[in-house]
């Protein structure tokens, strides 16, 4: 990926779109089943529903999938779309503050096998995703959203870090007020039910 920083030792980054796309969406969709099983998101997924949603994001306009490859394993991935791409309820805190949904860019996902972890690959995500926004047109803004639990949450592990920190390090901050609602099934649910996001930005 040229005009992107180098890769931390040992892992190569490719944007995978097309047929290198369509080889990879099995190990991407039990990569992101293995990683929102953990707290916070406590996702109960499916492999099915994964593959799918996978294939619709890579083929929406000036979207795209960054791939962290250990050799020939895909240890983790990260998505971006153009924000206007994005469903309603992701799309609708910015309106309701009159901000211009075409120049902002999404970035929906970031999941990394725990092995991984701590080796400047997140760090990697978010420049090759802020690369190909700047690439992309002319967007001002780049923007994710995180889910909200409770400080009492039974399933919050005892270590549990959130990662404000580093995302403020990377430059962006909450945009107050901006919650969002993505449904999904925990695991202890037996079906979906919204989750509050809380929205983070940072101008480009």
């Amino acid at each position: 990926m040229s005009g992107t920083p180098p890769a931390p030792g040992g892992i190569e980054f490719a944007l995978l779109t097309g047929e290198r796309l369509g080889r990879h969406l099995p190990a991407l969709a039990a990569l992101r089943i293995e990683v929102f099983r953990d707290f916070p998101y406590l996702y109960d997924g499916d492999a099915a529903y994964e593959e799918k949603y996978l294939r619709t994001y890579a083929e929406a306009p000036g979207s795209a999938i960054v791939g962290a490859f250990a050799g020939p394993d895909l240890v983790g991935a990260a998505t971006a779309i153009p924000l206007r791409h994005e469903a309603a309820g992701i799309v609708r805190p910015f309106r309701e503050r009159g901000m211009d949904i075409g120049r902002i860019f999404y970035f929906g996902e970031s999941v990394l096998r725990k092995a991984w972890r701590g080796r400047g690959i997140g760090v990697a995500f978010f420049r090759h995703r802020e690369a190909h926004a700047r690439a992309s047109g002319d967007y001002t803004h780049a923007c994710f959203c995180g889910v909200i639990r409770p400080a009492g949450h039974p399933r919050r592990p005892p270590d549990h870090v959130p990662l404000d920190d580093f995302w403020r390090r990377r430059g962006f901050r909450p945009l107050e007020g901006a919650i969002g609602h993505i449904a999904w099934r925990d695991l202890d649910e037996e079906a979906e039910t919204e989750k509050p996001m809380q929205f983070w930005i940072k101008t480009l």
